[in-house]
């Protein structure tokens, strides 16, 4: 029976490079492109600074190419490329590969969050110990993370991405699959201009 070791647990951060008129793109039609912009910055600096004390392995899963030279080149993390014909294949892809290299614990987040914090990620981290599955539900009806101990391709497919449904979706699977799992609480993802308030955001 093998040991779960930080060695052995693996956090994928699936990221967008900071690219004027391509992030927080719905955010963007109500504070404009500029702002939005330094809006999914600010995203980002936080993101790294609440994983960056993480023990445990960490891969920055990029939609448009890697870059060799931007904020995640610091030791500590490892910079791969998102395939996939949708988010769903894209986080399949990026769990499947992970558990194949032999990792006994993966978990996802993005990059939305700003509430997020470290110590709940080290609870996550903890709780695939004695749970098949974490889930941390946001307020719009998606997650901003989710853990589990196996492979559970399931969970990546027939689901309404982008929408309200997807952690109802999830959940559902997971409960149809038999597969124990817990909930994180829920939390603010920044996705929409009254999101900034929400979390304390001034642009």
């Amino acid at each position: 029976m093998s040991t779960v070791t930080p060695l052995n647990t693996a956090l994928i951060i699936f990221v967008r490079h900071p690219e004027l008129g391509k992030v927080k793109t719905r955010l963007a039609k109500v504070i404009g492109d500029e702002k939005a912009l330094e809006v999914y910055k600010l995203l980002l600096q936080h993101t790294r600074q609440i994983t960056l004390p993480l023990n445990c392995r960490k891969f920055i899963y990029y939609a448009d190419g890697v870059p060799e030279h931007d904020s995640w080149t610091d030791p500590g993390y490892t910079k791969r490329q998102q395939f996939g014909n949708d988010l769903g294949q894209r986080m399949a892809n990026a769990f499947g590969e992970l558990f194949e290299q032999g990792f006994k614990r993966v978990l996802i987040i993005g990059s939305d969050c700003y509430q997020l914090r470290t110590a709940i990620l080290d609870d996550a981290i903890a709780l695939l110990n004695g749970h098949h599955a974490v889930v941390g539900p946001t307020f719009d009806g998606g997650y901003y993370l989710l853990g589990m101990n196996h492979f559970i391709p399931e969970l990546f497919k027939d689901k309404a991405w982008s929408t309200d449904q997807v952690y109802q979706q999830t959940i559902k699977d997971l409960n149809d699959l038999s597969q124990s799992f817990i909930m994180l609480d829920k939390l603010h993802d920044v996705d929409e201009a009254a999101d900034l308030e929400v979390n304390g955001i001034t642009i």
